[in-house]
């Protein structure tokens, strides 16, 4: 094939990409604003509430693994395709789901179509672009979370709101059905990209016990406590799981993760920095948003549009840091998007306060957007840029994996951080954001809990400076 007939390839691939990739970013976002309406739809209680949120996000984590290497197995293409078609039925009956529990079990169903397509998705794009272009196309794949980050809020309450909860739900079925019929015209058939068919099966069932009671005490402590014995299960099975899974990995034939990857200076320190990164930022939207609700009083739809400034600095970004890394190598921009997310959060945390000027939170909102963009893309460039073809599918998932594990690591330290200084009697009001019709005196406790959490969020982020510097100077 010519390099003129490979980079059209490669840009038909990224669409396809692209498009699911919206696709699985609107559903995230529309639910989590539609929830309220799809709880008095269904008479879900605060439980089953929880768990529409909850068990996406848990069983998207804990097998992208399993399908990584299932993709490397038995190929890319299959496993992308497979991905739409679960993830487009799911949503089309979930709409038809007579009660909560229902929307439970299918959002499990969702979430495992959508690892399907993460795990394969930046996987797909290293394979299909030259290298010398790889970094545009990475820009533009992580610039489509944006869009969905942008327009998915919107597109939920609208929804919700004139057409009712279920079509929360099936607005995916045709946009899934369009991605389905893309990709099958436009991916390539080919053959797995490895010669190795063993599956190690302890090793994913200890991922699943490790990382999954992780993932499950984070998310919950903040409405459960520390001392509830689900909590204390959750960190126990981490403690327990976490040893035997890295002693199997060492034994295994066909290992889950290949230990050995961390030999490689560059590979672990980039892999730590997703999780850094991720620790550091990925709440902020929410955290911000909740700030103009529980402390200034602003109703949803503002404090939406005032967290604005971040999805939009981060798409733009996103997209101009592949052209970018033509003039300037993906490992020096991921240390410069990391700083400048730093910045951002260091700006917060010094002019937090209950009468901050809106324009200084929009300032700093829009350094750690513009930081992320050009950091996510950078960084997922230099992980993956070398990986042999037959790894790419398992490197990625460890990447998002990671990643995912740092978003709820980091929203569990956060909310309790900001919680902390307040009465416990006082918790539910800022989580539905009343806390400002109170007195003064509650608004100042929750802003010293903000700045606890920002303190946290700038070393985290300073550290993940670091990790990307440390990376670029061993080489």
């Amino acid at each position: 094939m010519t390099d003129e007939g490979q980079l059209r390839y490669a840009w038909r691939t990224l669409s396809v990409v692209s498009l699911a990739s919206v696709l699985i970013g609107l559903g995230g976002s529309a639910i989590n604003v539609a929830l309220p309406e799809i709880a008095r739809g269904t008479g879900a209680g605060a439980a089953a509430s929880t768990w529409i949120l909850l068990a996406f996000q848990l069983t998207t984590t804990v097998l992208m693994i399993a399908f990584g290497r299932l993709a490397d197995m038995f190929g890319r293409r299959t496993m992308y395709l497979c991905g739409l078609a679960t993830y487009t039925l799911a949503s089309l009956l979930a709409g038809f789901a007579p009660d909560a529990w229902v929307i439970v079990a299918l959002r499990v169903v969702q979430a495992a179509g959508a690892a399907m397509l993460l795990t394969n998705s930046a996987a797909l794009v290293t394979a299909a672009f030259p290298r010398a272009r790889l970094g545009e196309g990475m820009g533009v794949y992580i610039a489509s979370f944006s869009i969905a980050q942008l327009t998915g809020p919107t597109l939920g309450g609208l929804l919700a709101e004139h057409l009712g909860w279920r079509w929360v739900f099936w607005y995916n079925v045709p946009i899934g059905l369009a991605c389905l019929v893309w990709g099958a015209l436009v991916l390539r058939r080919a053959g797995p990209a490895g010669r190795e068919r063993g599956l190690d099966l302890p090793g994913n069932v200890l991922v699943l016990v490790s990382l999954g009671g992780l993932l499950l005490a984070l998310s919950e402590v903040t409405r459960l406590g520390w001392s509830h014995p689900l909590i204390l299960s959750g960190l126990a099975g981490f403690a327990l799981g976490l040893p035997l899974f890295v002693l199997r990995q060492s034994r295994a034939a066909h290992p889950v993760v290949d230990v050995r990857l961390f030999r490689d200076r560059a590979f672990a320190l980039g892999t730590l920095a997703s999780f850094l990164n991720s620790v550091a930022r990925v709440g902020m939207v929410f955290l911000v948003a909740l700030y103009f609700q529980a402390v200034r009083g602003d109703d949803p739809v503002e404090a939406g549009l005032k967290v604005l400034p971040l999805a939009l600095a981060a798409m733009v970004a996103s997209v101009l840091s592949g052209f970018l890394q033509r003039w300037s190598g993906p490992r020096a921009l991921a240390v410069a998007g990391a700083s400048i997310t730093t910045s951002g959060l260091l700006l917060l945390l010094c002019t937090i306060s209950a009468g901050v000027p809106y324009v200084t939170v929009a300032v700093a909102l829009a350094l750690i957007g513009l930081g992320s963009g050009v950091f996510l893309p950078s960084n997922t460039t230099v992980l993956l840029d070398r990986v042999p073809a037959d790894r790419l599918g398992i490197v990625n998932a460890l990447r998002l994996m990671l990643q995912n594990t740092g978003v709820v690591v980091g929203s569990a330290l956060s909310l309790s951080m900001i919680t902390a200084p307040l009465p416990a009697a006082l918790h539910d009001q800022v989580f539905a954001g009343t806390l400002s019709q109170l007195s003064g005196g509650a608004v100042e406790q929750l802003v010293t809990g903000y700045r606890w959490a920002l303190g946290c969020m700038v070393v985290v982020s300073a550290l993940n400076v670091l990790a990307c510097a440390a990376r670029s100077k061993g080489t």
